[in-house]
């Protein structure tokens, strides 16, 4: 672990004496994670995982083929959100299971549809340039743990009763966020400079 270093002392006065603390564009931030290999490690999970959610984003609007089906016949209705399909509406609907199943299918609207898709556009784009990493670990966690109410694996007969691959990418979105795994392969160190981040620390 390591803090941030300046040219001044501890409190950020120059070894000149007197003198403002420097903006925070001038620190020179050597990462919460010290090991290089550990910094690219962590920087490659923060771009497999912000993927998933942009892909997710692309395969549903476009229709690519994958989860989403595309028009792959003659007369065959696309399921892509540009032509008419209802990306959150059928899953919250049909598909939910446990004591939530209700309330879940009663907010099932073309509303759903577009939350939904902004939260996987914004934290897909967001976390693969590597800016807004609490806000978007944050957006990204309140929509994966959504997801797994929804899914309920308490259920008997799930892979597993309390961790799946939801919780999974919450916790990596998370420690992204806390180690600062946007200043490597990312935008995070400029982002961080900017004047309105670095007097609001929660928009870093």
């Amino acid at each position: 672990m390591s803090t941030h270093r300046s040219t001044g002392s501890p409190h950020g006065v120059s070894a000149a004496g007197g003198g403002a603390a420097p903006h925070p564009a001038t620190l020179i931030d050597t990462d919460v994670v010290t090991s290089s290999a550990g910094r690219h490690v962590l920087a490659a999970s923060r771009l497999a995982v912000g993927f998933i959610f942009l892909w997710a984003f692309l395969d549903k609007t476009f229709g690519l083929h994958y989860s989403t089906g595309a028009a792959v016949a003659e007369g065959t209705p696309s399921l892509s959100w540009l032509e008419g399909g209802t990306p959150s509406q059928g899953f919250l609907t049909f598909a939910t299971i446990g004591p939530f199943q209700d309330f879940f299918a009663s907010i099932a609207s073309p509303a759903s549809d577009w939350l939904f898709m902004l939260a996987l556009l914004g934290v897909g784009a967001a976390v693969m340039l590597g800016i807004g990493l609490r806000v978007s670990a944050a957006a990204g966690t309140l929509l994966m743990l959504s997801m797994w109410l929804a899914e309920w694996p308490l259920q008997q007969g799930s892979t597993n009763p309390l961790i799946d691959y939801h919780i999974v990418y919450a916790l990596v979105l998370i420690a992204c966020a806390v180690l600062r795994s946007g200043d490597t392969w990312g935008l995070g160190r400029r982002w961080a400079a900017l004047d309105l981040v670095s007097r609001n620390g929660w928009l870093r």
